[in-house]
């Protein structure tokens, strides 16, 4: 992927998880619908989440919830919400987007050139690893909280917040 993003984030970020969210999207009924996951997403929680881990450093953390469903994979979408989103314009490029499409099954999670240069493909695979099995466990708001977590303690590590630091992003739960 050329652009400004750049490659190294394409093998940076991690990778669309089919099976992750096999749980998230049966639910007994059958197919769980957006609005379903949205209406047991704890938007204050995970709000809060984004705000206290952003508290201890520069980076930036977003949530962005896909509605509808699709075929392809979740990674070239969230790469592409992560420029619309413009959270490759961050001053320290230490931005990290958490894309979850309830209806496709599918999750993401891209980290722009700054974050990856300084965390690695192992912190983003363990990453993954943890947010599924909450997934598959249906703890939704665990799973993505959980995922900010980990993302702010990887971030206040290596992009520390200082006097002069600003939050350059919404930090609200992005729904579309």
């Amino acid at each position: 992927m050329d652009g400004p993003v750049g490659h190294r984030v394409a093998s940076a970020v991690l990778v669309r998880v089919a099976e992750v969210l096999a749980a998230v999207a049966q639910v007994r009924a059958g197919k769980m619908r957006t609005h379903h996951f949205l209406r047991r997403l704890d938007h204050k929680r995970i709000t809060q989440a984004i705000k206290k881990a952003e508290g201890r450093t520069s980076g930036q953390i977003r949530v962005f919830i896909q509605r509808g469903e699709f075929d392809d994979e979740a990674l070239p979408r969230a790469r592409k919400k992560f420029l619309q989103l413009g959270m490759d314009k961050t001053q320290d490029r230490n931005a990290a987007l958490i894309f979850v499409a309830p209806r496709a099954r599918k999750y993401a999670v891209v980290g722009d050139v700054g974050v990856h240069e300084k965390c690695g493909e192992q912190f983003w695979q363990g990453l993954v690893g943890a947010m599924r099995e909450h997934f598959k466990k249906e703890d939704f708001n665990r799973a993505i909280i959980h995922g900010i977590n980990e993302l702010g303690k990887v971030l206040a590590i290596h992009f520390p917040r200082t006097a002069d630091t600003i939050n350059e992003l919404p930090d609200e739960v992005v729904e579309m």
